[in-house]
């Protein structure tokens, strides 16, 4: 018998999909798991303010771990519990990097910086991906002119899901994971954030410093590469049906994808 205690959900592919709203069946779930006394609480690599609207939809009074656990804030008390940077050097290395010739028309660089998103220019994608998150890109032109400000994150918004494995291989040679932390969290999106940051750490400080819980304590739900951590932390780690087959590998179940009402399957067979 698991004895879980805390429940951690990603946002997009997880309780979120097309829809860009957590559906009625899994606020349902939660609630249900909630009455329970687990406590429940999202991890996702959205920014800050673009993911506050779901953590209050599940009204959690846990911290919100955003940009892939680089920041932890408690929305209720304003507090920031964890706030790491990319490095400004490397910050500057992305920068050259993505502008080379060969990607500089295909790859749409944004910088988050104290919760803020910049951009080069305005373009088809941005607004794409502005609509979704809820946040007014900044254009700005040069971002090297945002390098003396503390930059959360660094995305590569590529225009065909075959780009990003190349990007990847190409930037997985250059540096270590003790020098960034490098991953994928849609077919489309290459993140990067302080080597410290991720999902698993992220849920740890949660789990052992903020509520005095052990891993087997954990419940965690992903869909993709950016969750890999998260799931092989927790307890009991639930990959969504369409998470690509290295982040099932490491699941010990895997529900149905997210317009299957894959969380809600996950809560009522595990939880409930």
């Amino acid at each position: 018998m698991t004895d879980i205690r805390l429940l951690v959900l990603d946002i997009d592919g997880t309780i979120a999909g097309i829809s860009n709203e957590i559906s009625p069946s899994v606020i349902e779930a939660i609630q249900a798991v909630q009455e329970k006394g687990i406590q429940v609480a999202i991890a996702t690599g959205r920014m800050y303010r673009s993911a506050l609207r779901f953590h209050q939809a599940i009204n959690s009074p846990l911290p919100l771990l955003a940009y892939n656990g680089a920041w932890i804030q408690n929305p209720l008390t304003r507090e920031i519990h964890r706030q790491l940077n990319v490095p400004i050097q490397a910050a500057l290395e992305l920068l050259d990097y993505f502008e080379q010739p060969e990607w500089r028309s295909r790859v749409g660089v944004h910088f988050y910086s104290n919760d803020c998103l910049y951009v080069r220019e305005i373009n088809a994608d941005t607004e794409g991906y502005s609509r979704r998150s809820g946040v007014e890109p900044i254009a700005v032109g040069d971002l090297r002119t945002l390098l003396q400000h503390p930059i959360t994150k660094v995305l590569a918004l590529a225009d065909t899901p075959q780009l990003i494995p190349k990007i990847a291989a190409s930037l997985k040679a250059r540096y270590t994971p003790e020098q960034l932390y490098l991953t994928q969290s849609s077919e489309l999106f290459f993140e990067t954030i302080h080597p410290q940051a991720n999902k698993g750490s992220g849920v740890r400080f949660l789990a052992e410093e903020f509520l005095g819980l052990k891993p087997e304590n954990v419940m965690a739900i992903g869909d993709n590469f950016n969750d890999l951590e998260m799931l092989e932390y927790a307890g009991l780690g639930i990959a969504m049906g369409d998470a690509p087959n290295a982040v099932k590998e490491v699941a010990q179940w895997v529900a149905p994808d997210v317009e299957g009402e894959g969380v809600a399957a996950a809560i009522q067979r595990f939880l409930l």
